[in-house]
């Protein structure tokens, strides 16, 4: 059985209120992973839309803050030796428990165990537009996205390497590297298992609801 991450070598619809309202917190949900927080321009109650926009855009700029920390933390690993299966810095870490173990400490969400199974997660990203936190991904055992690692910038990551090593940092322009690259993912904002969590936390928010006259009647 293969070892994890080893390096071998070096129409208008007339909705009811529950599908209008399921509607709308997953509409506002979508902006908020790609609109910036905005804050209350005045101090009057809010309608049930923009409370509910309000906090799925706070909560989602805090998931997005936490995902560009990834890299921060991943940097505070080096030096944690390597060990294949490891899963926590006490035991030693594999190149796919390292970013397990960095997404769940700074996101909460738990990825899969393997670099196969996370090349299958988030958005394919080009080399040329790689930021810090997204995933890289190498064949290194004669077989794709068989490693992986935390883009730091400037064209370094850190990863585990192999057995007798640490968790270091290594720079993309290296022909190793370069050689066995297989292309990156970001996953910060498009993670399925982020998403419920995000419209849970705006269903659950105090709402204040709109008076019946207020009410728009559907034409």
């Amino acid at each position: 059985m293969p070892r994890r991450c080893e390096i071998a070598d070096n129409a208008a619809v007339r909705l009811t209120p529950l599908a209008r309202r399921c509607v709308t917190a997953l509409f506002v949900t979508s902006l908020a992973i790609t609109s910036p927080v905005v804050a209350a321009q005045d101090s009057a109650p809010l309608s049930f839309t923009d409370s509910a926009a309000t906090k799925v855009r706070s909560v989602a700029a805090t998931a997005l803050k936490s995902a560009q920390d990834l890299a921060s933390t991943a940097l505070d690993l080096i030096g944690i030796r390597y060990k294949w299966g490891g899963n926590t810095p006490e035991t030693g870490l594999d190149c796919s428990g390292l970013v397990r173990y960095v997404f769940q400490q700074v996101t909460g969400v738990t990825l899969p165990r393997t670099a196969k199974d996370m090349s299958r997660l988030g958005t394919e990203v080009a080399v040329t537009d790689l930021q810090p936190g997204d995933l890289v991904f190498f064949n290194t055992r004669r077989f794709a996205f068989s490693h992986v690692g935390i883009y730091l910038g400037d064209n370094q990551f850190v990863h585990a390497p192999r057995r007798g090593r640490e968790v270091e940092v290594a720079t993309l322009d290296s022909g190793f590297w370069k050689r066995r690259f297989d292309g990156a993912r970001r996953m910060a904002g498009v993670l399925p298992s982020l998403l419920p969590a995000l419209v849970s936390e705006a269903a659950a928010a105090p709402l204040v609801l709109p008076e019946a006259d207020e009410i728009p009647v559907d034409r």
